[in-house]
């Protein structure tokens, strides 16, 4: 496959460089598709890399967490993508975890994703749809 990602093995393992937490990660299939949607957000719909954090430890409650992704606009969440491996369903497990980690964040938009299928929620609008929102708009 051709793709624009930097990998490395050491010790038998895979690794991809993640160019938001700027180090090498383990490549699991998890990470595969958070790398993948992040360089589609980026070179497709011109998110601005910049504003696009990943895997950061948030508080839900009292419990520690680590969303996979979360878009910034306007210096505020604006939207939250959970990602799973291509093998998982996205259910209302996904979704759940996707909620909870709202309730700190409060963003505009909800994604859940396992590189296949992505549904993306529209809160304003109560709107689930198959496509990701301009960043532009």
């Amino acid at each position: 496959m051709n793709h624009p990602f930097k990998i490395k093995y050491e010790n038998g393992k895979q690794f991809i460089f993640d160019v938001y937490r700027k180090k090498f990660v383990l490549l699991t299939p998890e990470e595969w598709v958070r790398q993948q949607i992040g360089y589609y957000l980026v070179t497709a719909l011109h998110y601005p890399s910049i504003l696009i954090s990943v895997e950061k430890q948030i508080r839900v409650g009292t419990k520690k967490r680590r969303y996979d992704m979360v878009v910034y606009k306007h210096d505020k969440p604006w939207m939250i993508i959970e990602c799973k491996s291509e093998d998982q369903v996205l259910n209302e497990k996904v979704l759940s975890q996707l909620l909870s980690y709202n309730s700190t964040l409060d963003v505009s938009f909800l994604c859940i994703t396992n590189g296949k299928e992505f549904f993306v929620y529209d809160i304003e609008s109560k709107v689930w749809q198959q496509k990701f929102p301009s960043y532009l708009a």
